[in-house]
């Protein structure tokens, strides 16, 4: 087992920072079966897909592959539905695909072929431990712990011994060439981790020789905080307390000093030879381009910048806080502005096939770009696929902009001796609105810098029985803040021994408890205890106590975080001790914050319903498993983020209290309130605009807020017609000349109550015709008349008499005329009459006390002798 703890190294290493031996192992337990599903090799090289990365959404709890190439989704899978609202890292090759809830701390291997899971694991959930993947190759890296382990990528088995690390490392990122590379903060170094050989690839069951240090290098003074970028061939180091960017590439090892890229971050992976550090403060990217800075200015404004991506020839820069990714050339020009509508929370950038993934996990859409800056939407959704998308979620509004200023002055400076060494230990100063980029310690004549998120020292080359004091000041983007002193205190060889047995409990209510076994005071009597939270990168006082239990209040730690805990035993001469070994790692944990977005509508479709939505809150640490939805005081418990509720009175109004729930309870609750649909109403029923073939009705109605459906009963015959048309006006079209028409409107919604109007009357004109039939104007003998039909044609059995020029017959519709025994066509033609006026159509009249029909050519019509006036018969 290779340990590479200060345990291993020599005293004057340890007097610099590295003060603890892990012991504690993090805990995995296979919880599924291990088998391959009897894949040949042929079958695993064709789960490989050029162009192609796996997306997670955790609005569904399902992974789409997204071809890079066109933009769609060609395959999907719902294997992890139960991790629906949890973020998830991925990690993927061609032939493997590694999940981790982080919810749960699941870990889920998966084979891309067929999208079963082959493997689980458990792991401690919440932020910190990763995996790590490079073709076939797989690490989970326990930040918290340092601890290190390889595992077989088709079955999680561990692969060897694992490498042991003081607690508190970053990084875990593997570079080109397959090397894993991991930053040590406490000592300020970097090492290199190449992979043992799979055991599946040897033929072999697991185990086999484990993985194994190849290279560390100095890369900061101890307690600094450190950033990591692997590279094609080797990693940049960021040190981010004083702005020094390390680069190791093969054996070459350079380092150029950026003192305004303190505090920056660094992507965890950069290709080609330009590395940019973001620094959300102020918006600033840095390109370190061999000793060459650049430096330009993201667009927009806020905090909540990811760490720029160089892809291409230029830089994606994601804005958590507007939905946008910028794209900016070398020279800091903006090229491109990528938007996400309802983007649903953080955006993830992954350079990935020789394309840039980008995805939104809240949202149902993802994006890519070609290396020709081409961008694609991708409907993660698609229903084509399966599934269409959620409903847009608005963004919360911006918070409000703080007071910026110099930080304020570090809490509970406190210093405890060893033997020629003093352990400095103080908690955060407010940052005052500017990120608080390191501390400065001053005393015994000299200075040192420690990282933001440290808060610890050990200074060694000091005198026994000396009295000394020291003061810190903390340094954020509008300078140094004022100092605080520690107590005064005198180096000593009576030290006591270190506290054992440290455990850490944490409880529902938000805070966590650590405790331990009391140390040996070797004769002197112990004072306090001073307390360390360790998580991934970072190791800082947590509090100081009298006895062998801290009590650590809620929101000291970050609800979701995995931490562990160190102690440090300090006797009445202010003589402290080693570090002791740390606790198992915890995540702090409370009820959920308060739903976002609540809002709730009446169904228009449903009697005494309403509907109710809202968008997920903070979990503060465990997983959502329901919402209790409450209204009229009956609680029910639901699994999404939305509920329909019913069975209350027509027009009600609900008022509905909605709060979140996990494994420490219900957190606050929200109210909204809605209005369930009432009975329909309609008024103001009129007719008017009447013609001669058509009248026009309106009316005003109420829906009640539901989905309304209008009626139109006319004489007794009914028609449904659009609610809408009402106020313009419906046209009633092709009815009878000179009639008389009763009319009513009926309104009907879900309610099943139907608002009928007051019947209304309404007569449509009277359209008069003149008989027109002139001897000289026509071929004919008007003398004799126009004969007159019992239908609309020509046939002599059919005449029931003659109309003689100038006769007026008052005109009901018109008829298409047809062949009659005495004309070879339908069509009757006067060719000297009425400018040629030709026409197959007949006209009905009122002739004699009936109903006949007239050759249209005979017949003129008033108002322009249009039969568009008429009705068809």
């Amino acid at each position: 087992m290779a340990d590479l703890s200060p345990g291993a190294i020599t005293r004057k290493a340890r007097t610099k920072g590295g003060v603890v031996t892990i012991v504690t192992v993090l805990a995995m337990v296979t919880a599924m079966g291990l088998t391959w599903f009897g894949l040949s090799a042929g079958d695993h090289v064709s789960a490989g897909y050029d162009s192609s990365s796996w997306l997670w959404s955790l609005t569904r709890g399902e992974l789409a592959r997204v071809n890079g190439v066109t933009g769609k989704v060609d395959t999907r899978s719902q294997a992890l539905a139960a991790s629906q609202g949890h973020y998830m890292q991925v990690s993927q090759s061609d032939r493997f695909l590694i999940l981790r809830d982080q919810n749960t701390g699941r870990i889920s291997a998966l084979d891309p072929a067929t999208l079963q899971v082959t493997a689980a694991q458990d792991s401690q959930a919440g932020l910190g431990v990763q995996v790590a993947l490079h073709n076939d190759t797989a690490f989970i890296v326990d930040p918290v712990q340092g601890v290190v382990r390889q595992l077989d990528a088709a079955t999680l088995q561990p692969i060897g011994e694992p490498l042991r690390y003081p607690p508190g490392i970053t990084g875990g990122y593997f570079d080109g060439t397959g090397r894993l590379w991991i930053a040590v903060p406490s000592q300020g170094t970097v090492s290199a981790i190449t992979p043992a050989k799979p055991a599946a690839a040897s033929g072999g069951t697991g185990g086999g020789n484990g993985p194994s240090l190849v290279r560390t290098e100095p890369v900061a003074e101890a307690f600094h905080d450190l950033a990591l970028s692997a590279l094609d061939d080797g990693v940049a180091v960021l040190d981010q307390t004083n702005g020094t960017l390390t680069t190791l590439r093969g054996k070459e090892l350079k380092k150029v000093d950026v003192t305004q890229a303190a505090g920056g971050e660094l992507p965890t992976r950069s290709s080609g030879a330009e590395i940019p550090i973001t620094v959300t403060e102020g918006r600033h990217v840095y390109v370190i381009d061999g000793e060459k800075v650049g430096e330009f200015t993201v667009p927009g404004s806020g905090s909540r910048l990811r760490p720029a991506v160089a892809w291409a020839g230029r830089f994606y820069i994601a804005d958590d806080d507007s939905g946008k990714v910028y794209a900016l050339d070398r020279e800091g020009a903006l090229v491109d502005t990528i938007e996400f509508r309802s983007p649903g929370g953080a955006l993830e950038l992954e350079v990935r096939e020789n394309h840039l993934f980008i995805n939104a996990p809240g949202s149902a859409t993802a994006r890519v770009v070609d290396d020709k800056h081409r961008v694609k939407v991708v409907d993660k959704f698609a229903k084509d696929v399966t599934g269409s998308e959620p409903p847009p979620e608005l963004p919360p509004p911006p918070p409000p902009a703080p007071t910026i200023g110099k930080p304020g002055a570090p809490r509970n400076v406190t210093a405890a001796s060893g033997d020629t060494q003093v352990r400095l230990s103080w908690g955060k100063a407010p940052e005052n609105g500017s990120k608080i980029t390191k501390y400065v310690v001053e005393g015994d004549g000299r200075t040192w810098t420690v990282g933001a998120r440290q808060r610890s020292l050990v200074i060694d080359k000091l005198v026994n029985g000396k009295t000394y004091t020291f003061e810190v000041h903390a340094v954020n983007g509008k300078g140094a803040g004022p100092s605080r002193k520690s107590n005064p205190v005198m180096p000593t060889g009576e030290v006591p021994d270190a506290p054992t047995g440290v455990k850490a409990v944490e409880k529902p209510d938000g805070t966590v408890e650590v405790s331990w076994t009391a140390a040996n005071g070797q004769g002197r009597k112990i004072s306090r205890y001073e307390v360390t939270a360790v998580n991934a990168g970072s190791g800082a006082l947590a509090g100081t106590t009298a006895t062998t239990k801290l009590v650590i209040k809620a929101g000291d730690l970050e609800y979701g975080t995995q931490y562990a805990f160190t102690v440090v035993a300090v006797n009445d001469k202010g003589a402290g001790s080693e570090v002791s070994q740390p606790s198992g790692t915890v995540v702090p944990f409370t009820k959920p914050a308060q739903v976002r977005s609540l809002s709730a509508s009446t169904v228009a479709g449903a009697k005494g319903s309403i509907k109710v939505d809202w968008a997920a809150p903070a979990d503060n640490g465990r997983p959502i498993t329901g919402y209790e939805v409450t209204a009229k005081g009956k609680t029910q418990t639901v699994n999404g983020t939305g509920a329909t509720l019913d069975g209350f009175g027509d027009g009600e109004i609900v008022s509905v209290d909605v709060a979140a729930v996990n494994e420490a309870g219900a957190g606050p609750k929200d109210t909204t309130s809605a209005k369930t649909i009432a009975d329909a109403k309609v008024s103001g029923v009129t007719g008017s605009a009447v013609g001669y073939k058509n009248f026009t009705v309106k009316f005003a109605y109420d829906d009640g807020g539901g989905t309304a459906t209008c009626t139109l009963t006319i004489n007794g015959a009914a028609r449904n017609i659009g609610c809408n048309t009402g106020a313009g006006g419906y046209v009633v079209n092709e009815v009878a000349t000179d009639t008389r028409y009763q009319f009513t409107v009926t309104v009907t919604n879900a309610t099943g109550a139907a608002a009928v109007s007051p019947a209304v009357a309404v007569t449509t004109r009277q359209l008069n015709g003149t008989v027109r039939c002139v001897n000289g104007d026509s071929y004919i003998d008007c003398s004799s008349g126009v004969g007159v039909y019992s239908n609309s044609r020509q046939q002599s059995s059919e005449a029931v008499g003659d109309a003689y020029n100038g006769t007026t017959y008052k005109a009901f519709c018109w008829k298409q005329g047809t062949k009659g025994n005495q004309q070879g066509s339908a069509e009757l033609y006067a060719a000297q009459y009425n400018n040629n006026k030709r026409s197959d159509k007949w006209v009905q009249i009122t002739f004699r006390g009936n109903q006949r029909y007239i050759p249209f050519i005979w017949f003129n019509l008033d108002d322009g002798d249009s039969l568009g006036n008429l009705p068809e018969c």
